[in-house]
């Protein structure tokens, strides 16, 4: 694994900040407002988690950060322009395949004016005295990101990420009843944002043929499996139709694949004890013709896509079996070729993980900044420093024996020797990456006792591939009683006229 072109390494790390590899203050009107950006960077990234007052820490940078995000020149494109070219530099370090990770999340916000933010959805408030259903709608935003990861897990950085809201809900239920949503084009549909986010992504990044794209069931829209095509790049996405194949006669689930059976372990958290199982997985694939919905086939011609079928033999107990419909573009040959597919999709659960460190680290749905022009302003701020979050807790994981200068400056290296003696883990080499982040850890509440695994972030779902809880860790010390769920304890040196004095700040959250 190269690492040339990554944020914080070399000799610069001792001079340069991290963030300034992620900003272009040429990117708005107004150079002060680069640089009141670059300040404002700094200053919420060493105080994440906490209200902009205080991280801000003064009334006159308070001011400033308010005024910042309430500017009509300021958009989110210009805040996150460094962070995307940051990105297409980390890109095109890269040799092999990237996995560009699709997903949406949504924001929910108590307001008492809705209007001046929007709305997410309208969900079932139960029933009233007299038996009807009732209704209400949750205030927010909705956010679409793209995450661009390497086949072995490591974030590059956000392709494209797009931020809206909507209006009303009264009357699309009895709407679908009256069209089928097949023959409404792509135009018109929110999911249109896929196809939008996926143009953008292949034109920043600028080399579409290693870019593959990775979704969830809501990427299952024929529309992007022609302009993946289009565009030169490739997709993996979960299938949720079941299409028309080969002559129209039949569709995918008529079609067998021939088996190739072998035992897949996939480590995944069970949901309701938070407990490590292995699944053995009955695999079948086959290439067959997929043809585009009825409606739309004269707009779009068939494809030929191979189908990987993966289902848990047996019945697992507390949780439902692992059945995964795979659909892509990209020939599968062998039995190592179709469990490299289906590992490149267990990877999509990294942007869950971004999610999670937008939310639980950022703090991200605790602001109360009042408009939708605001509130994406700084979640664009969040999506730079939780991308930081994620690098830092995948490149522990891939390279823990790399050189801590690339974390690191050697001023916060300096700090923690001189704070904890050791990391007092076996499992950590002195002088390492796995070292210095363990002592981080150590700041902010890890214990680093040999039958604990090492900090990590906690991933939970019911699609979750891997869980990083250890079964053989004493019941005091298991993540439900304290969630470590990044590395990124943030050190501040506050230089003063006597002595520095060193804020720490862990991003984690009480689950009692």
């Amino acid at each position: 694994m190269s690492f040339v072109g990554q944020p914080g390494c070399g000799a610069e790390s001792a001079v340069e900040h991290w963030t300034e590899r992620e900003i272009d203050k040429a990117a708005f009107n107004d150079a002060r407002l680069g640089q009141r950006f670059g300040e404002l960077l700094k200053q919420i990234g060493d105080g994440m988690g906490g209200s902009i007052p205080l991280a801000c820490q003064d009334s006159a940078s308070t001011k400033a950060a308010y005024r910042f995000f309430a500017n009509e020149r300021v958009e989110e494109a210009d805040i996150l322009s460094g962070h995307f070219a940051a990105t297409r530099t980390r890109y095109d370090d890269c040799t092999g395949p990237i996995l560009l990770i699709q997903d949406t999340t949504e924001f929910s916000y108590q307001r008492a004016n809705t209007s001046a933010i929007g709305l997410t959805k309208s969900v079932n408030s139960g029933r009233d005295k007299d038996g009807r259903w009732r209704h209400h709608t949750v205030c927010g935003m909705l956010m679409h990101s793209s995450l661009a990861v390497t086949v072995e897990g490591l974030p590059l950085g956000l392709a494209a990420v797009k931020f809206w809201t909507r209006k009303k809900f009264k009357g699309t239920a009895q709407l679908k009843k009256k069209i089928n949503p097949t023959r409404v084009p792509i135009e018109k549909k929110e999911s249109v944002r896929r196809l939008d986010n996926l143009r953008q992504s292949i034109e920043r990044l600028g080399q579409p043929a290693p870019c593959i794209h990775i979704g969830d069931r809501e990427s299952d829209i024929y529309e992007l499996y022609c302009l993946t095509q289009e565009l030169g790049a490739h997709f993996l996405v979960r299938a949720c139709v079941d299409r028309l194949a080969g002559d129209g006669g039949h569709t995918i689930c008529d079609r067998d694949g021939r088996n190739q059976r072998q035992r897949l372990a996939l480590h995944r958290r069970a949901q309701h004890k938070g407990e490590t199982t292995k699944a053995a997985l009955e695999i079948k694939f086959k290439r067959i013709a997929v043809l585009p919905p009825i409606g739309k086939q004269k707009r779009y011609p068939a494809l030929d896509l191979t189908i990987i079928h993966a289902n848990e033999r047996g019945t697992p107990q507390g949780r439902k079996p692992i059945e995964w419909k795979l659909i892509t573009d990209l020939a599968v040959r062998s039995r190592s070729e179709v469990i490299e597919k289906i590992n490149w999709y267990a990877m999509r659960w990294k942007i869950e993980v971004f999610h999670k460190i937008l939310k639980s680290g950022c703090k991200a749905e605790d602001s109360k900044l009042r408009t939708a022009e605001r509130l994406a302003n700084l979640m664009a701020v969040f999506c730079i420093l939780s991308w930081r979050v994620l690098w830092l807790t995948m490149l522990n994981r891939i390279a823990p024996d790399a050189s801590p200068k690339l974390a690191l400056t050697d001023t916060e290296i300096a700090l923690l020797d001189r704070l904890i003696s050791g990391a007092s883990h076996r499992r950590c080499r002195s002088g390492t990456l796995a070292f210095y982040l363990t002592k981080l850890a150590r700041l902010g509440g890890y214990l680093a006792r040999a039958a604990i695994r090492p900090p990590e972030m906690l991933s939970s779902g019911a699609d979750s591939p891997d869980s990083l809880i250890s079964k053989s860790a004493p019941k005091s010390e298991r993540p439900e009683m304290w969630v470590i769920e990044s590395f990124v304890v943030r050190v501040r040196l506050l230089r003063t006229s006597e002595a520095p004095f060193v804020n720490c700040f862990v991003v984690g959250k009480s689950t009692q």
